[in-house]
């Protein structure tokens, strides 16, 4: 090695973050090790990197002593005064032993520990960066896919999709650019492991954060979301700035923002409705499209009764459930729907409440 070596090494420390004491003390450290194998396995020798002009030097280490017991490790304390004057028993002298030939394999084995080093360093500022971005979306290529495993070139790394967090009736192809969530952000031998995924509520939280300025700006708040991914979401807003309409924030003019997210979303259903603090009115929002008549609460079993007009019953409750299953999911209760007829069917007596409300 040579100054050339160590000018190079200082530009990786900028280039790479790789500190320069770091780096030099893990190629004396391999060269130890090259040395010890090439030429004998000693305890008292130790390898010095020049950290200017990168020259290398093996040196070998011997206690002085008042009466050597082992001239392999010791020195008399008349021969070390002879060196230097100064020296006396409990210190020790260190002899330079750089074998002729060491410079070709003090050359092989830096490159090779640079390399693992400059590897390491690199891993680390990918997962660095992306265990920072967890929760956000990233738009990506799609690179390669295998066993339905999508695999997604971002830039610096790849990200795996999987397939249970793909989105049912989805189909990606190769070179396709798609948005995706961060979801972990793991350490492994073979360096960082980035899972995406498609189907998690909060890539649909980020796509609206994204195009909804009130949301970005905190004057609207998604209390809630709930998804069904491929198929509906429900999402609850809130705001406490009375000149805001959050769900129209959402909406957008003409519809315009809530339709960029729907068809980033290739088609999902959104149902936007404004969170309240009161069970029963939220509740009732929740079961949109369809219209609540009354809602009877029961607190210390978090669950509801949602009475519905008759001819409404089976948009309440959704395709296979769906409407109020998501509904339960976005308001955390246990939702019951029955009709009108149902339900003054077993409690006659509510009739005469219900109709008095309605007027």
């Amino acid at each position: 090695m040579n100054r050339e070596f160590i000018r190079a090494i200082e530009e990786l420390e900028k280039e790479k973050g790789i500190s320069k004491d770091v780096l030099i003390e893990a190629i004396e450290l391999a060269l130890l090790s090259a040395y010890k194998k090439n030429y004998g396995t000693s305890q008292n020798v130790r390898v010095n990197v020049d950290r200017e002009e990168g020259d290398i030097a093996v040196l070998m280490r011997k206690d002085i002593v008042e009466t050597v017991q082992d001239d392999f490790v010791e020195i008399s304390l008349d021969e070390a005064m002879e060196i230097d004057n100064r020296f006396v028993a409990g210190d020790f002298v260190e002899y330079q032993v750089t074998p002729r030939d060491f410079g070709r394999i003090a050359a092989q084995t830096a490159k090779q520990v640079v390399v693992q080093r400059i590897r390491e360093a690199e891993r680390g500022m990918v997962f660095d960066d992306y265990v920072n971005r967890q929760g956000e979306i990233v738009t990506g290529v799609v690179h390669r896919i295998s066993n339905e495993t999508v695999f997604i070139n971002m830039g610096k790394a790849e990200g795996i999709l999987a397939t249970t967090e793909q989105v049912p009736g989805e189909t990606y192809t190769v070179n396709e650019r798609i948005k995706v969530y961060v979801m972990d952000v793991k350490k492994t031998t073979k360096g960082p492991q980035i899972y995406l995924s498609r189907s998690h509520p909060g890539i649909v939280k980020k796509l609206f954060e994204l195009e909804v300025p009130e949301i970005q700006d905190g004057s609207v708040e998604i209390k809630s979301i709930a998804r069904e991914a491929g198929s509906r979401t429900k999402i609850a807003v809130y705001t406490d700035d009375d000149n805001i309409d959050p769900v129209g924030a959402c909406v957008g003019a003409r519809g315009n923002r809530v339709q960029s997210i729907v068809d980033e979303l290739f088609g999902e259903k959104i149902d936007i409705i404004t969170w309240s603090e009161d069970t029963e009115t939220l509740i009732g929002k929740v079961l949109s499209p369809a219209k609540v008549e009354k809602v009877v609460v029961s607190e210390e079993e978090k669950s509801a009764v949602a009475i519905v007009p008759d001819y409404q019953l089976s948009l309440a409750i959704g395709k296979e459930g769906q409407n109020v299953r998501l509904a339960a999911k976005l308001c955390g209760w246990k939702i019951d729907i029955k009709s009108h007829s149902q339900y003054f069917q077993e409690y006659p007596e509510e009739v005469q409440y219900l109709e008095g409300e309605a007027e």
